[in-house]
């Protein structure tokens, strides 16, 4: 059996620690894509339990002026697409600090949407790369990527769980200027996605990331314990 050369073993390392760490963002940002789809809002407006708005907007009015926001988030449109909207009566659906407020939030999904791609297609590409030259390597990244994200998505899910408006606050405050995040109950923001909404997207995201941790964790550790055949060197012996 030939052994793979050193320089393989060092360029190996790298792609096993960015697999590793990039593992969790991309699950994550998976789940996230999936909660801005019509479905999520769908369903949290029809379940029992969901607070009602007390200012007027029925579950129908949530459905119908909801999608606005997301579709925002996830087009080419600048702010205007949010500023035109008009209630029936003819009032602004959106004030200032709330329009400011969404602007700000498109600006970070859409890094964040980009770096999740950038940085997908790089893992497919490491993937690839170990796959045929060391699928021991890859079953350890893939390994070690999910007992990370195991480990960050139970502290998230505690903390979150036992400390909810301290996350919340501390999630807005990391990515918006301090204040600018915070609105009154009677914002049209607020009576379409109040801290219910935000607290169980956070659970199923959390939960939905947490199985594939699991499910990749069991499947690497059962794939590991087979016999990994490479590719034969060209005196025919496997390496």
């Amino acid at each position: 059996m030939t052994v793979a050369p050193s320089s393989r073993r060092i360029l190996e390392w790298p792609l096993r620690i960015y697999l590793t760490l990039v593992f969790p963002f991309l699950v994550v940002m998976i789940f996230v894509r999936i909660i801005m789809s019509p479905l999520f809002p769908q369903f949290e407006y029809n379940r029992p339990g969901f607070p009602a708005d007390y200012y007027g907007f029925t579950v129908q009015d949530r459905l119908t002026y909801a999608p606005f926001a997301i579709q925002y988030l996830l087009n080419g449109d600048d702010i205007s697409f949010l500023g035109n909207l008009r209630f029936p009566d003819g009032s602004d659906m959106y004030n200032t600090r709330e329009l400011h407020h969404m602007r700000d939030v498109k600006l970070v999904t859409q890094y964040a949407f980009a770096a999740a791609l950038i940085g997908g297609i790089v893992a497919l590409l490491i993937i690839y790369y170990l796959c045929c030259s060391n699928r021991a390597a890859l079953y350890s990244a893939l390994l070690n990527g999910s007992r990370l994200t195991i480990g960050l998505i139970l502290t998230i899910v505690i903390i979150s769980v036992t400390s909810w408006e301290t996350f919340f606050t501390a999630f807005h405050d990391l990515f918006f200027t301090g204040g600018t995040w915070q609105f009154e109950y009677s914002d049209t923001l607020i009576r379409l996605f109040p801290e219910q909404f935000w607290f169980d997207a956070s659970l199923i995201i959390g939960g939905a990331t947490l199985l594939v941790a699991i499910v990749t964790m069991y499947l690497t550790l059962r794939a590991s314990t087979y016999p990994v055949l490479t590719p034969t060197s060209q005196d025919g012996t496997l390496s």
